[in-house]
């Protein structure tokens, strides 16, 4: 999961950044300001913002006033210390989909971010699946059938991207950001994204799904059809 961390406060960012890639594998990019927090998500694409209120440049309502009236449907939990009825309800009314307020266990934001991103996507499960192939999200980790599947850390990584977005297109550039470790010196480029397919779709071998190269756009986790089976 790629998610936009919007917080100006160093010490509890670089603490929430450790945590959810320890605790879940998410990869945070990290803005203290609103109006740079605005910028990014006008060029990239995340899967879910965590945004604090009382932030400076432009205050965190402001933000999330504006990605809302351009449409952006990008998933936003707040973040804040301000936890009165009135705060909460306006902030849910502007187009927040969900609240939690400071201070707070970092299990609950994992649990409540993997619920936010399941929603998005339409699937409100804790386990996503492509033909006979699953994906159990509390767990992170696959199932052929009944068959535990055995991957490295990255081609689970790589595989959870594809099957989010199965039937569907997924470039080179959209993959590499998403497992990035930018808390760590992570040497990876894209010629190691190929690599990756490549030993995924040996391991899928057994399975009724592939990965489709789509030429000059990307890879594709799709169902095989009966016929080619």
């Amino acid at each position: 999961m790629h998610i936009l961390l919007v917080e100006d406060e160093p010490d509890l960012a670089h603490w929430l950044m450790r945590s959810l890639h320890k605790q879940a594998g998410f990869t945070i990019e990290w803005a203290n300001d609103g109006l740079i927090a605005n910028k990014r998500l006008q060029i990239e694409e995340f899967d879910a913002i965590i945004l604090d209120l009382g932030i400076p440049g432009m205050d965190g309502n402001t933000l999330l006033s504006q990605l809302r009236a351009r449409d952006d449907r990008t998933p936003i939990l707040i973040l804040t210390a301000r936890d009165s009825l009135a705060d909460r309800v306006n902030t849910l009314e502007s187009g927040a989909d969900d609240f939690l307020p400071k201070p707070f266990m970092i299990e609950e934001l994992v649990a409540r971010l993997n619920a936010l991103i399941r929603r998005s996507r339409g699937k409100d499960k804790p386990r996503l699946n492509c033909g006979n192939l699953s994906y159990d999200l509390s767990k992170q980790r696959f199932q052929v059938k009944d068959e535990l599947l055995q991957l490295t850390p990255r081609e689970s990584k790589v595989l959870s991207i594809l099957i989010q977005k199965s039937e569907e297109p997924v470039n080179k550039k959209f993959i590499l950001d998403r497992i990035l470790d930018h808390n760590q010196d992570e040497e990876i480029n894209i010629e190691a994204i190929e690599v990756i397919i490549h030993r995924l779709r040996k391991k899928l071998l057994p399975s009724n799904v592939q990965i489709t190269t789509l030429r000059g756009i990307g890879y594709c986790l799709e169902t095989i059809p009966d016929d080619e089976i």
